[in-house]
C-alpha cells in the first residue's frame, strides 16, 4: 500500500516504477502462495539489473549503491539539522505569541517541503535538509513552551523517543515482528483511520463542539490517544527498517540513502511530538 502523504508515504526506493520495499522482499514463513518466494527478485529493478548482467543480486559498497554507512551518514545529517534548528529556536526565540506564530509557519513550510519531496521520484537533498531545518525550528519552539510549563518535559520526551526507537529496532532485529505486505496494509489502514479521526476532532474543537481538545485533551483519553500515536510511530519505524534492509540487499542507488534518512526523520519527529504530549499529561497535578 502506498500513500502520497509525507507521513505515511513509505514508497521504498523508487526506480523505473518499481521499488525495493517490503512487498518484494522474500520472507521466511510465507513462501507458500507468494510469487516472490519462488523468484524473490521479480519486479525488483535493482535485482533485475544484476540478473541481466549474469550476477547474483548484491550491494557492494564500491559500485555506487546504498550501504548502511550511507544511511547512517545521511540520517545523521538530517537529524543533526533538526537538532541545530531546534537548539537555535530554543535559544533565540522566547516563549511568546510571536514565537508560536513562527513555529506554526515553520511547521507549514516543513510540511510543504515534505509533500514536494514525497511526490518526487528521486531524493532532493536540499528539500530534505530544508524540511529538517524548518521542522527543527518548530520543535525548538514547542519544546521550549512545554518546558516552561512542565520543566524537563522535552528531555524526558527525547529519552522516551530513544527508548521507543531502540525497543522497536530490538524487536525487529530479533524477528518478533515480520514486516509482510499484510502487516503493512493493516497498519496503514489503522494509521489513516487515526489521522482522519484526529482531523475530525480538530474541526470539532475549532468550531466549539468538543471542549478541552476533545480526543486530544490532557486527560486519560488524551493519554490513550497519545499511546496509540506512539505505537503507530513504532509501526512506521518497522517499515523504515525493512525498506532500508531491502534497499541495501537489492542494490538501491547510493543517493537514495536520503530517502531512508527522510523517512526515519519524519517518523522520529512524529514519535517525539507525541511523547512530549504524553509526558506533559503525566506531569500534570
Amino acid at each position: 500500500m502506498r500513500s502520497s502523504n509525507p507521513v505515511f508515504s513509505r514508497r521504498g526506493f523508487s526506480r523505473d516504477n518499481g521499488y525495493a520495499g517490503f512487498n518484494t522482499a522474500p520472507q521466511a514463513g510465507y513462501a507458500q502462495g507468494n510469487p516472490y518466494a519462488q523468484n524473490p527478485y521479480a519486479n525488483n529493478p535493482y535485482a533485475q539489473q544484476d540478473l541481466q548482467q549474469g550476477a547474483p543480486p548484491q550491494a557492494p559498497a564500491t559500485t555506487g549503491r546504498m550501504t548502511m554507512d550511507d544511511v547512517v551518514m545521511r540520517s545523521g545529517m538530517t537529524l543533526g539539522t533538526v537538532a541545530v534548528g531546534a537548539i537555535l529556536a530554543w535559544a533565540l526565540l522566547p516563549v511568546s505569541a510571536t514565537s508560536y506564530g513562527l513555529a506554526v509557519g515553520s511547521a507549514i513550510i516543513a510540511f510543504v517541503l515534505a509533500m514536494i519531496q514525497s511526490f518526487k521520484r528521486t531524493p532532493v537533498p536540499a528539500l530534505i535538509l530544508g524540511y529538517a531545518a524548518f521542522e527543527g525550528v518548530f520543535l525548538g519552539v514547542i519544546s521550549e513552551m512545554y518546558n516552561s510549563r512542565w520543566s524537563g518535559a522535552p528531555f524526558q520526551a527525547v529519552l522516551g523517543t530513544l527508548a521507543v526507537s531502540a525497543a522497536t529496532l530490538l524487536v525487529y532485529k530479533a524477528g518478533w515482528i515480520r514486516v509482510t505486505a499484510r502487516y503493512a496494509r493493516i497498519g496503514m489502514a489503522i494509521a489513516i483511520a487515526f489521522v482522519l479521526v484526529m482531523a475530525v476532532n480538530l474541526l470539532l474543537v475549532a468550531f466549539g463542539v468538543a471542549d478541552n481538545g476533545g480526543l486530544r485533551s490532557f486527560g486519560p483519553l488524551g493519554a490513550l490517544v497519545g499511546v496509540i500515536a506512539i505505537l503507530l510511530g513504532a509501526f512506521f519505524l518497522t517499515l523504515d527498517f525493512k525498506q532500508i534492509e531491502d534497499g541495501i540487499a537489492y542494490g538501491a542507488p547510493k543517493n537514495e540513502a536520503w530517502l531512508a534518512a527522510f523517512g526515519l526523520t519524519m517518523t522520529l519527529v512524529w514519535i517525539y511530538v507525541e511523547m512530549l504530549r504524553l509526558v506533559a499529561i503525566f506531569s500534570r497535578d
